[in-house]
């Protein structure tokens, strides 16, 4: 369906004719040519390319020469300085993107080690826990032992008291 602006037969406003794809195409290509300047081939063509400008136009006939020697190669200036002119935004344009994809892989990793922080307190947390039930645990298996042994020596003594209890009872029957 068409937008209301084309059916008028307007031009849509600049800032509404770039989508985020623009840019990012924009931005990759920019990186592209900024890592092809940084190589050594950039710069062996590069200095090929001036060596033939000016082997062409010092050593061909002069109807062939398009710059002029005697004047310091003007164009050949010319042309690297425009060339220099747009390098140098194009490199800044890199440099700004490679900073945001730094920017949001240090937020990545704040946020990872964050989490990791949380979870290792998290589970140093259930390590004590779990040593204090255990310290629980083992304190009870020793109480338990002591009221075993509480409980033998008890039943013992009831034991030899009801032996005595029936000792008496039989020299009572006796009497």
């Amino acid at each position: 369906m068409a937008r209301a602006s084309e059916m008028r037969g307007r031009r849509p406003r600049i800032d509404t004719a770039y989508d985020g794809r623009d840019r990012d195409r924009f931005g990759r290509a920019t990186e592209w040519i900024a890592r092809a300047m940084g190589t050594p081939w950039f710069l062996i063509g590069l200095t090929l390319f001036c060596a033939a400008w000016m082997a062409w136009n010092s050593l061909m006939p002069e109807g062939w020469r398009f710059d002029s020697a005697a004047l310091g190669f003007t164009a050949l200036t010319l042309v690297l300085s425009l060339q220099a002119s747009y390098a140098a935004p194009l490199i800044l344009l890199a440099q700004n993107r490679q900073d945001d994809r730094d920017r949001v892989g240090m937020e990545q990793d704040r946020q990872r080690a964050e989490r990791n922080l949380a979870d290792t307190e998290y589970l140093a947390r259930e390590i004590v826990a779990l040593r204090m039930a255990l310290t629980e645990v083992e304190e009870r298996m020793v109480s338990r032992d002591v009221l075993r042994d509480e409980l033998r020596s008890l039943l013992e003594r009831l034991d030899e008291r009801d032996g005595r209890t029936d000792a008496e009872d039989e020299a009572r029957d006796e009497r």
